[in-house]
């Protein structure tokens, strides 16, 4: 997977984690830079350890899949794109909270979506290493922006986002899946 295509695929993963980074941020009067931290360590380090346990349980059921590790990547980042494109349509209200476990509930919600897309980097060569690294710093990034920008901006930011990001992963699952069907 060359850089253009994993960059595509951690603001993919990245988006809903963005989105609601933004709408806490809209909620929070007194949100502060630190507080914005919060946020981009939260779902930074989620969007990091949920791919990685996801490559690993790849790796441990690739002798299962590997006729279908093609099928599998499309399936899982066309259904997450799918997924993240009907929730963008839901402009849900945001808990407005920095306490911890309101952060790690939510980092963990926008990271299944992280979980699933792991699966395929197992088929995929390359250091998984990287990819999280890359997914965390992306995923860093625009949750800690994300927070100051919602501070200014409203919903329809948050929901395009996530929109945006959900196309973005069913662009690459088609990818996958062409490439792995007739240019191999």
């Amino acid at each position: 997977m060359n850089i253009i295509e994993l960059l595509a695929i951690a603001v993919g993963l990245a988006m809903d984690a963005f989105a609601v980074s933004v709408s806490n941020g809209m909620s929070i009067s007194d949100l502060r830079f630190k507080d914005a931290l919060k946020f981009g360590i939260f779902f930074g380090f989620f969007q990091m350890l949920m791919p990685y346990l996801g490559w690993l349980a790849g790796k441990l059921f690739s002798g299962y899949i590997t006729a279908l590790d093609h099928w599998v990547a499309f399936v899982l980042l066309g259904y997450i794109g799918i997924k993240m494109i009907i929730d963008a349509q839901n402009c849900e209200e945001a808990s407005g909270s920095t306490k911890f476990k309101v952060l790690l509930v939510l980092a963990i919600a926008t990271s299944i979506d992280a979980l699933a897309a792991g699966v395929t980097f197992a088929f995929m060569p390359g250091s998984i290493y990287y990819y999280v690294s890359v997914i965390g710093i992306i995923t860093f990034v625009l949750s800690t922006f994300g927070a100051l920008i919602g501070k200014r901006a409203g919903c329809a930011l948050g929901s395009r986002a996530q929109f945006v990001g959900g196309a973005l992963l069913i662009i690459m699952g088609l990818k996958i899946l062409v490439e792995h069907l007739f240019f191999q």
